[in-house]
């Protein structure tokens, strides 16, 4: 029997300067359903639900919710929450100086005076009716993050909320965490909620999910019930790939013949965002992490630079034991590291192309010992011809650059330190196809001459151009690896996905 519909978003079209961010999305949301909203970076997730949400007006299209005839026009958050629409975030928006009762009840007295004793007990019955583990006069603060978003969404629930959005609970979960969640999730479920459940976690969807809508680049692919969509095509069409007409590309046998002689090596590397993993590289290889956004491509590589707080392991370099608990270390033992955020953790915006070039090295120098500016000067102009990077001087403040010879200028950044491993994430996102092209090139150049490299990229055709050996990852884990006849879209796609589930 079909179950009755809560929420329908019909035509839904959103556009900002130079980019549509959805076209003619439809969604639909039926009462206890917990329905998973899917697709990559860019796809239009969280667009649709700050649509929803009255965060962002929508261009055309029209929304309606259960018991009112018309479509609703939602212009704020606090009127999506009248119309019994509820979002609780990743980061938890609640008071952690306030008690588990007073951030349930806060702001809904409506200038009344507050009946202490009675909104404790109104709490009480409802955490113990939802299976939450927190008492009333509990400060917040205390509670585990896990507890402390049941806590928000019993707040939600206690406001009669129809519809539940539910945007990347789990990311900072532990597994028992999450099985405390996904009761609630279930509880909710059964009482009749409608959930929107988004984020990166593959197992998770398929653990407590009914159905799954697809979106990627701001467009609908699909709704699915979930057991008529294997995992393996779940993945296939948030990438935009038809598994029966991909084409195999095989690695250039030359970039296939990595040396063997490790450069760098870490057993049971671990950070503040990973769990324990192992990890090698050899002297003139390009290998890479690959797996959808959200999986630990990145945070890997942020535990291998230093760059978030290391928790365990051991690394070598060259046969020998260092020690890597932060970026300046990394820099001193030959590692170069271009961020995935460019714009936060690349550039320094205000600087000049040439201050930006030569700010790594003069690091690794000391502050205290500035360059000339006729070496700075000098620097900067090697690099400007070598990368061919478009700026009126190297006088130019890095930000009037376009993205791509922002991109170039980082690159330079590293290359001028000369290191033995360089660590490229997403190095080509968002430029042009011909400076891509370039950045390619000249990472298989690089490694000809004899430096390691890790080359991040959401495309995978980018990444078996440039890898000789790709390291698979599915929330937060490596789960497996992949060289030779095996680098091709339908074997990366398949490891992510698991196998042939």
């Amino acid at each position: 029997m079909e179950k009755e519909i809560v929420l329908t978003m019909r035509g839904i079209y959103k556009s900002f300067p130079n980019v549509k961010a959805l076209q003619n999305i439809d969604f639909t949301l039926r009462k206890g359903e917990i329905h998973a909203l899917m697709g990559e970076n860019g796809a239009g997730k969280s667009t649709l639900i700050k649509v929803l949400t009255g965060v962002y007006t929508k261009d055309e299209g029209e929304i309606r919710i259960d018991g009112i005839n018309d479509p609703i026009t939602v212009r704020s958050p606090q009127e999506a929450q009248n119309y019994g629409i509820s979002t609780v975030y990743q980061e938890v928006t609640l008071c952690p100086n306030l008690t588990v009762a007073e951030n349930m009840f806060i702001g809904r007295g409506n200038g009344k005076v507050v009946k202490w004793k009675e909104m404790e007990k109104q709490a009480g019955a409802l955490l113990e009716s939802l299976g939450i583990p927190a008492r009333p006069k509990q400060q917040l603060g205390s509670c585990s993050l896990a507890v402390q978003q049941m806590v928000a969404i019993a707040r939600a629930v206690d406001t009669d909320c129809k519809v539940l959005i539910l945007d990347e609970p789990t990311s900072s979960l532990d597994d028992k965490e999450v099985a405390m969640l996904f009761s609630l999730m279930r509880d909710l479920k059964d009482r009749g909620v409608g959930i929107i459940f988004v984020t990166h976690f593959l197992e998770q969807v398929y653990e407590v999910s009914d159905r799954i809508t697809v979106l990627r680049n701001g467009e609908l692919v699909g709704e699915y019930e979930i057991e008529k969509l294997p995992q393996v095509e779940l993945v296939a069409k948030m990438m935009g790939k038809e598994l029966e007409s991909l084409s195999v590309i095989k690695k250039d046998s030359a970039a296939a013949s990595a040396k063997k002689e490790p450069l760098y090596e870490a057993k049971d590397l671990s950070s503040s965002e990973t769990k324990p993993f192992d990890f090698r590289i050899a002297k003139g290889e390009v290998n890479g992490f690959t797996g959808l956004l959200g999986s630990g491509r990145s945070e890997s590589v942020r535990a291998i630079y230093g760059a978030d707080r290391v928790t365990g392991g051991s690394v070598t370099m060259n046969g020998k034991p260092v020690k890597i608990t932060s970026p300046k270390q990394a820099m001193k033992q030959g590692i170069g590291y271009l961020p995935e955020n460019r714009r936060r953790d690349g550039i320094i915006a205000d600087l000049s192309v040439r201050d930006n070039i030569i700010l790594a090295l003069q690091v690794m120098k000391g502050f205290f010992h500035p360059f000339s500016k006729a070496q700075a000067e000098a620097f900067a102009d090697e690099y400007i011809k070598a990368l061919d990077i478009k700026t009126a001087s190297s006088d130019t403040p890095i930000k009037s650059l376009s993205g791509g010879n922002q991109q170039k200028v980082i690159l330079a950044r590293w290359l001028l330190t000369h290191p033995q491993y360089l660590i490229l994430d997403e190095p080509t996102r968002g430029i042009d196809v011909g400076t891509k092209t370039e950045i390619q090139k000249l990472v298989l150049k690089l490694a000809e001459e004899g430096m390691s490299i890790t080359f991040i990229s959401s495309e995978i055709e980018e990444m078996l151009r440039t890898c000789s050996r790709l390291i698979v990852m599915r929330d937060r884990k490596i789960v497996g690896e992949l060289t030779g006849d095996d680098l091709t879209q339908d074997h990366v796609m398949l490891t992510i996905a698991g196998g042939d589930k």
